[in-house]
């Protein structure tokens, strides 16, 4: 993916929403530093995705507000964002 790390799982959900698509990318490693990116970088390859499998339909769509919502351990610690779109 963004880094050669170790990692030990992947998950990608969706969540279909009237004029939107949100999609939550959840990773896990053993590794130090780092892992945020790979969720941040399955985010935006699924975002592509689906951009790229719409486009016919809507030329229009946007990608937008691909965030950090919450991450655990490293060396830079804990972080949870305060307010998200959805449950997490």
């Amino acid at each position: 993916m963004c880094h050669p790390l170790p990692l030990t799982g992947i998950d990608v959900r969706f969540v279909l929403r009237e004029t939107a698509v949100d999609i939550l990318a959840e990773v896990r490693c053993r590794g130090e530093t780092g892992v945020e990116m790979e969720a941040l970088t399955a985010v935006s390859a699924a975002a592509l995705t689906v951009y790229d499998m719409c486009k016919a339909l809507q030329k229009d769509m946007e990608i937008t507000a691909i965030r950090l919502v919450r991450k655990t351990g490293g060396k830079s610690g804990d972080y949870h964002r305060e307010e998200t779109p959805w449950e997490a």
